[in-house]
């Protein structure tokens, strides 16, 4: 149930059904490590981000050795972003990337953390990275993937910070 929701949350941008579904499946098992992890992306979406690093690690606790714990970390990191720690931010990053080198989520994250913090080289550099998973990458449509469920304070934030790494509009 926790991915069905994440599919509603993201790709149709059914936040309230795709909430309404993560409640129902934490109420049928508390210990559904994948539906806290989605609850942790809706909430850091949504500019929660301690709440959304609180599900995340209570995901992690759950399920320490899941194969899918890089999305915890991309989910971290993306709440740091949205809570402007961008060093942290990196770090969870980096983390998530450790495991998974291609989450683009990751990389995208990381580029916008680098670049608030004025690292526009390191910026470009990984800026490369995920352009060379994603090639039609651009500010557009990056909007028009995460714009409908994301919060505009939280979507402006990284779009800023892609668009100082020079991600194309």
């Amino acid at each position: 149930m926790g991915l069905a929701a994440n599919t509603l949350f993201i790709l149709a941008d059914e936040v309230a059904l795709g909430a309404a579904i993560l409640d129902r499946a934490l109420v049928l098992n508390p210990n559904a490590a994948t539906a806290w992890m989605v609850r942790g992306l809706l909430y850091a979406v949504r500019n929660q981000p301690e709440m959304a690093i609180e599900a995340c690690e209570r995901a992690q606790r759950l399920s320490p050795f899941d194969p899918l714990g890089f999305w915890n970390a991309a989910d971290i990191a993306f709440a740091h972003l949205c809570a402007r720690r961008f060093e942290q931010a990196i770090e969870w990053a980096d983390r998530a990337l450790h495991d998974q080198p291609r989450v683009a989520t990751a990389i995208r994250v990381k580029v916008a953390a680098l670049a608030h913090l004025g690292r526009l080289g390191d910026a470009r550099t990984e800026l490369g990275r995920v352009l060379a998973i994603d090639p039609g990458l651009t500010i557009a449509r990056y909007r028009a993937f995460l714009g409908p469920s994301t919060v505009p304070e939280v979507l402006d934030l990284i779009v800023a910070g892609l668009r100082l790494a020079g991600l194309p509009e």
